[in-house]
This record gives structure tokens, C-alpha cells and sequence, in this order.
């Protein structure tokens, strides 16, 4: 938690309760129904639709990791991770050799100059799931620094897409930062995308989810306007065209590019949960002056809360209907720091035209769009942000809303 114009776009008919899951998009539920459906009907739809929203994400960590048995397996929580790998931040030569006399290998090794950090991937010994080897190194070395390699999946729904040759860079200096899927090519995106790199295997994979908080975030098209509109944008893509896309590893790669490359404010609209190297990457990036903005997640007000949203400094994001009333299957917590439209509401398709799109996904570009279009320091940015939202719910700052709603009028309307 931080300490410190409506449009009438004619839309194409998509799947109800399309989903992006994971590092491939894929139809796993009907949220979209359920929203639509029990949204009018009385009382209890509250609780029902709470519950729907944590069935689903179940479902859909069920699927990948039944989908991705060869690459991926489950940590104690049920959270998908890199099967047969653990992760060491920045180990002493000490520490590997204890790693390796216990039947640990190193698969690879690589710096993150901008974050000061050195990552070594262990391979677990053989017939040791990757969560019981990493109990076994911590056992092993208390001192040392491991986790594992979690996997971070979108936190919304857009039309799912295939496959599309990325745009090419159009030069200058980049504003804002994106961390997702890949930007495809679109009229609101035209001229605004600098440079997309990947960061997992297969590179950049332009998708309906990239694409749609990319417009969000930058784009302009006629009526349409993303919350920074005309800013030029860097986007990160960590999901590539593999199973283990959507790594802690490709996340901290990719927060190492921004920060080289000295964006001042990066939207991730992610979840998954606390992870030791995503924590550090953060914490690195932070102190470098740059803002992450990210999506506190759609799994229910009940549930626990999701990261990177619910680190220390990170600008978290929940989502509003068009009657500002915050989507029931947003998480809350005392971590929420301002709410930004997320349902009701249109984005950029990959294929061309305007999707629906509901989430807190969907919300986050819109605070990440206009804390860029801000000029200062961080802290100046966050200061303006606090006097220019509207409060909502209970007065004051509160697990909700947070400080309120920013850009209320950033919203894209659904036919």
C-alpha cells in the first residue's frame, strides 16, 4: 500500500466468461454470465457471485496446472510454479556448494544489474517436488535467500486472441511501463509503443489481455482515450508463448528492464501470490523512484490478498461499475489504495475494434495512466493522485476504495 470522458464505441459480440489464463488464453468459466445474471437479482447475489469469483480462479489454476503437468506443479497453497525448480537471490559461494553436496544443480545463473540482484535457478534433486525441496533449503542454509519460481496470472476478462506479429519500434522516450502479454497492433496503440521485449520463452506474443490495458493506458482513437492518452509506451511481455510464462523470474527480468530504462511509473496487472524475488524486484525498483501500479485481483472480498498489489509502496488498484460501486469480485484489504472504472466499460481488441472488459485488470492502467501523465517525483505524483480522487463508501480511507476514485471519467462506455 502507497504511504506517501464517457464514450459511446460500438462493440463486437465475444465468449461470456473468456478468460486469460495464465501464460496461454484460455475459455475456462462463465464469470461473464454470472456477473450479468446475478447482478439484478435481489439479495444474495453479493455472496453468490463472491463465491463464483474464488470458484473460478480455482478453476483456473486447476486447468493450468492439469494443462501444464510437464512444466508446471503446486506449491503448498495450490499456486502453480516451475516444476522442479527453486530460485536463490544473490547466493554466497558457500551457500551453492551446501545447495549441490545436497543433490541441488544450477541450471543458470544471471544478474539484474538494475536491480543489484544475481539469480541462481536450482534444479531439485531427483523425485523432490520443488516445494518440499525448497523446505529443504532453507532447513539447509537459514541464511540464504529461496523461493520458488511462482507463476502470475491476469487479473481480468477480455477477448481471447491468438497469435500476431509485434509492432515495430516507433522511437523516443518511454512514460509509462507495461507488464503483461504483448501489445497487438490496434488504431489506439498507432505510434505509441517504443519497444515490446520478452522476457520468457517464445518472446513477444501480442494477446487480448497486453492489448487491452495498453489502450487503457495510452491509446487514443477517436472518441476513445486511455487514461494517458498520446504517451509513449515500453511494454514487457512475461508470458511469451510457453507454460512457464508469467514466472517471478520473467516478472523480476522485466521490472529490471524499466528500471533501467528509467520508467517512472509501470502498470502490472497480475496476481499471485507473496513471493520472495517479485518482493526484492519491487523493493529494488522502488527505491530507484519508480511506481508500481497494480491490480489487487479478482478473487472476492474474502480472500487473502494477492501481489504485487499488497506490497509495501506498490499503488494498489480495485475496479468501480458505471455507478461507482466497486466490483463485488475485487479483493479489499487495507492495502487498496485508490479504485479506477473496471467494468462496464470498453478496451482495444487484438484483432482490431472494442471489447467489453470487467476486473480489477482493467482498472489499473487507469491510475497507471494518470499518475505518467503527472510530472515530479514519485512522491509528488502520489500526492497529487490523494487530492484528485473522489471518496466513496465509508468517509475517509478505507479497504474498499481506498483514497477513492481516480479518473472517473476515464471510462470508455459500453454500448
Amino acid at each position: 500500500m502507497v504511504l506517501m470522458a464517457s464514450i459511446g464505441l460500438a462493440l463486437p459480440q465475444f465468449p461470456a466468461g473468456a478468460q486469460l489464463l495464465g501464460p496461454v488464453e484460455r475459455t475456462v468459466g462463465g464469470l461473464a454470465d454470472t456477473v450479468t445474471d446475478t447482478l439484478s437479482s435481489g439479495l444474495g447475489a453479493t455472496e453468490r457471485l463472491a463465491e463464483d469469483a474464488r470458484d473460478l480462479t480455482r478453476a483456473r489454476l486447476r486447468g493450468l496446472l492439469r494443462a501444464n503437468s510437464s512444466a508446471l506443479e503446486a506449491d503448498r497453497r495450490g499456486f502453480p510454479v516451475v516444476r522442479g525448480e527453486v530460485v536463490a537471490l544473490s547466493p554466497s559461494a558457500a551457500s551453492l556448494a551446501k545447495a549441490q553436496s545436497a543433490g541441488f544443480a544450477i541450471a543458470r545463473s544471471e544478474v539484474l544489474e538494475a536491480l543489484g540482484v544475481t539469480l541462481v535457478t536450482l534444479r531439485t534433486p531427483e523425485g523432490l517436488r520443488a516445494r518440499d525441496a525448497l523446505a529443504k533449503l532453507r532447513k539447509l542454509d537459514p541464511a540464504g535467500s529461496y523461493d520458488l519460481n511462482h507463476i502470475y496470472i491476469g487479473a481480468g476478462q477480455a477477448v481471447p486472441v491468438g497469435n500476431e506479429d509485434s509492432q515495430k519500434p516507433t522511437g523516443g522516450r518511454p512514460l509509462v511501463g507495461l507488464i503483461d502479454r504483448g501489445a497487438g497492433r490496434h488504431p489506439a496503440l498507432d505510434g505509441l509503443i517504443v519497444e515490446q521485449r520478452g522476457f520468457a520463452p517464445g518472446g513477444v506474443v501480442p494477446g487480448g489481455h497486453g492489448t487491452a490495458v495498453a489502450s487503457l493506458l495510452v491509446g487514443r482513437d477517436g472518441r476513445f482515450r486511455g487514461a494517458g492518452a498520446g504517451l509513449p509506451l515500453l511494454v514487457a511481455d512475461v508470458y511469451g508463448d510457453g507454460p512457464t510464462g508469467g514466472s517471478a523470474q520473467a516478472l523480476a527480468r522485466a521490472l529490471a528492464w524499466m528500471a533501467a530504462r528509467e520508467v517512472p511509473v509501470v502498470n502490472v496487472s497480475l496476481v499471485g501470490p507473496p513471493n520472495l524475488l517479485v518482493r526484492t524486484s519491487v523493493t529494488a525498483v522502488q527505491r530507484r523512484g519508480l511506481i508500481v501500479v497494480a491490480a489487487v485481483g479478482n478473487d472476492g472480498p474474502a480472500a487473502a490478498p494477492l501481489y504485487p498489489a499488497a506490497y509495501p509502496g506498490v499503488v494498489a488498484v480495485t475496479g468501480v461499475d458505471s455507478n461507482n460501486r466497486v466490483l463485488i469480485e475485487a479483493g479489499r484489504g487495507p492495502h487498496v489504495d485508490f479504485a479506477a472504472p473496471g467494468g462496464d466499460m470498453a478496451a482495444a481488441a487484438a484483432r482490431g475494434g472494442y471489447s467489453r472488459v470487467r476486473g480489477t485488470s482493467f482498472a489499473t492502467p487507469l491510475v497507471a495512466g494518470r499518475l505518467a501523465a503527472m510530472e515530479g517525483s514519485a512522491v509528488a505524483r502520489i500526492e497529487r493522485a490523494k487530492t484528485e480522487a473522489v471518496d466513496l463508501g465509508r468517509k475517509g480511507a478505507d479497504s474498499v476504495y481506498g483514497m477513492g476514485l481516480l479518473c472517473g471519467k476515464c471510462r470508455n462506455m459500453v454500448n
